[in-house]
């Protein structure tokens, strides 16, 4: 696993970021002033963008993680 800061082409995670936030244009409002990072691990396994707003002040604004491929397992069926 590996988090990668992200420094152009925010945009192109955009199908995760709008999991999180599903306005894309909330979403153009804090993303290039934003600090992107990812998390990846063969593909990208999940995205965040924190925001200065002060000084020694520091908010996420969009964090979310991508769904896994194929069936969900280890869940387990309600019982009868």
């Amino acid at each position: 696993m590996e988090i990668i800061q992200v420094k152009k082409d925010k945009k192109k995670y955009l199908d995760l970021l709008l999991l999180a936030d599903e306005q894309e244009d909330m979403v153009d409002r804090y993303l290039e002033r934003g600090d992107m990072f990812v998390l990846t691990e063969g593909t990208v396994r999940a995205e965040c963008v924190v925001t200065k707003e002060g000084p020694g002040i520091y908010e996420i604004k969009n964090i979310a993680t991508a769904p896994p491929p194929g069936p969900v397992t280890g869940i387990r069926p309600p019982p009868e």
